[in-house]
């Protein structure tokens, strides 16, 4: 049981680690291509931009960091 909470939890963390990744990555295009246009009915594409942009940098410290946690715990 220890190993598949182990794979679960290393996988969640890389989930994470990835989808900060893209976000980070998509909300730099926002900013750079949508300036001024609406996005969706949600805003401005640069504003969502931003906002994609600084919760994919949190998510990928909370990825790197959950790594880093469960590797010197020994849980994955």
């Amino acid at each position: 049981m220890r190993d598949i909470r182990g794979w679960l939890l290393g996988a969640s963390a890389l989930f994470i680690y990835l989808l900060g990744g893209l976000s980070t990555f998509g909300g730099i295009a926002l900013i750079v291509f949508m300036k001024g246009r609406d996005l969706l009915g949600w805003g401005d594409g640069r504003s969502i931009g931003y906002l994609f942009l600084c919760v994919g940098l949190a998510l990928s410290v909370l990825g790197v960091l959950l790594m880093r946690i469960l590797r010197n715990r020994r849980l994955a």
